[in-house]
């Protein structure tokens, strides 16, 4: 029986492809996408990382919690040799994560890391204001939140763990194994698995159907897909250049980072072409942005006003009226309106200075020249760090999901 794309023909996918950032994206790509290739992709949103189940079965569902957390860290820190004592499953995975496939560059990752690191402070707004925000309107690929009962809990957390994750595996070299990003991955796809799991244990109301598998392939790779191509795609708004090898490295460390958290390689593009063509017959298997998908976004903007990062209100205030400004800017009309994302006073003056001043600032320091390039990186790098550690400073000890 052939699987069916449920929402290839509703409104709000024809509008994205037809009219909104997904025909930017198609006339950026040139790509072609074939509903016809649904079925290719479709056994994917019922497809797992089993391998990270097994893991957390034998550990956080088996063992107490602190066993099951000493294990994963002291393998996490060092290197697990075939012949070492430990619960198999997890041993597996370690073993997985250890070995460097052979298609992987580290040059070209490097080259992917240090564009995300020269974007600076264009490149956090772009992942909290375009592709997390915007990412909140495919209203299924939300249900875990839902379900896990981490949309009742606190965005502050939510966004610096999302913040600490990427600014980690973006940086130059950041993924040898054991490294701070290492333990970072395996720490997401344990908790991947280990929501996937409990989600299927104790929740009957969950839409298969509809929903896919909790957690399930085809979601991960459109979520990862979001970091790289939607992440470029944004920043191209924003008035940034992108080079053919920053392009490319881009998605070949998204690859890697993909791989080290249980996509099979073949699932992650390597080009915007097929990043493109892939994503439009993930999209035709989501619903519009709903109840939940609203409450996402009124979380995400009023976490402006609950940080303590800025000291006085009327600075998280102003904060959160910028961060609306480029929702606005950024995202389709149709999808701020079902996120109930409030109308603002002059929202593209703030996108518009920053357009200039970026301009400017690949004016000043040409990206064809390695010295300006260099000092782009380490600047952006010292931003990113600086909002980091502003997030890991403030974020109280016990803010939990």
């Amino acid at each position: 029986m052939k699987a069916r794309p449920r929402y290839y023909n509703a409104p709000h996918f024809k509008t994205f492809w037809e009219e909104g950032n997904g025909k930017d994206l198609l006339d950026w790509s040139r790509a072609t996408p074939d509903i016809n290739q649904f079925n290719q992709y479709a056994h994917l949103y019922h497809e797992v990382d089993s391998l990270g189940d097994a893991a957390v079965q034998e550990t956080y569902l088996k063992l107490p919690y602190h066993e099951a957390s000493t294990l994963v860290e002291k393998y996490s820190a060092s290197p697990v040799s075939p012949a070492e004592e430990a619960p198999a499953n997890l041993k597996q995975l370690f073993l997985q994560m250890q070995e460097v496939p052979e298609w992987f560059n580290a040059d070209l990752a490097n080259a992917g890391a240090r564009f995300c690191m020269r974007t600076g402070t264009n490149g956090l707004i772009i992942l909290r204001d375009f592709t997390l925000m915007g990412g909140y309107d495919f209203a299924f690929l939300n249900k875990p939140l839902v379900f896990t009962g981490a949309l009742k809990r606190g965005a502050v957390k939510r966004l610096k763990d999302t913040l600490e994750f990427w600014v980690n595996v973006t940086r130059e070299n950041a993924m040898q194994t054991n490294s701070e990003a290492y333990r970072l991955i395996v720490r997401t796809r344990l908790l991947h698995a280990y929501a996937r799991l409990k989600i299927r244990q104790k929740s009957d109301d969950w839409d298969y159907e509809n929903w896919g598998t909790p957690i399930n392939m085809w979601d991960m790779v459109a979520t990862y897909t979001g970091f790289s191509l939607v992440f470029m795609q944004g920043l191209r708004k924003l008035g940034i250049i992108i080079s053919s090898e920053e392009e490319k490295g881009v998605f070949h460390l998204w690859k890697y980072i993909g791989y080290l958290l249980g996509i099979p390689a073949d699932y992650m593009p390597d080009v915007k072409k097929d990043a493109v063509e892939r994503f439009y017959l993930w999209t035709a298997t989501q619903g519009a942005g709903d109840k939940d998908s609203a409450y996402l976004a009124k979380a995400l903007l009023d976490e402006n006003l609950e940080s303590t990062i800025l000291r006085y209100d009327f600075q998280r205030k102003n904060l959160r009226y910028l961060h609306i400004c480029c929702n606005w800017y950024l995202l389709d009309e149709d999808i701020n309106e079902r996120l109930h994302i409030p109308k603002v006073p002059l929202p593209n003056v703030f996108p518009s200075i920053i357009r200039s001043a970026n301009a400017l600032t690949q004016k000043m320091f040409p990206l064809q020249r390695p010295k300006s390039y260099r000092k782009l990186v380490e600047l952006g790098h010292k931003q990113q760090m600086k909002v980091l550690d502003d997030y890991l400073t403030h974020t109280p000890k016990d803010f939990h999901y």
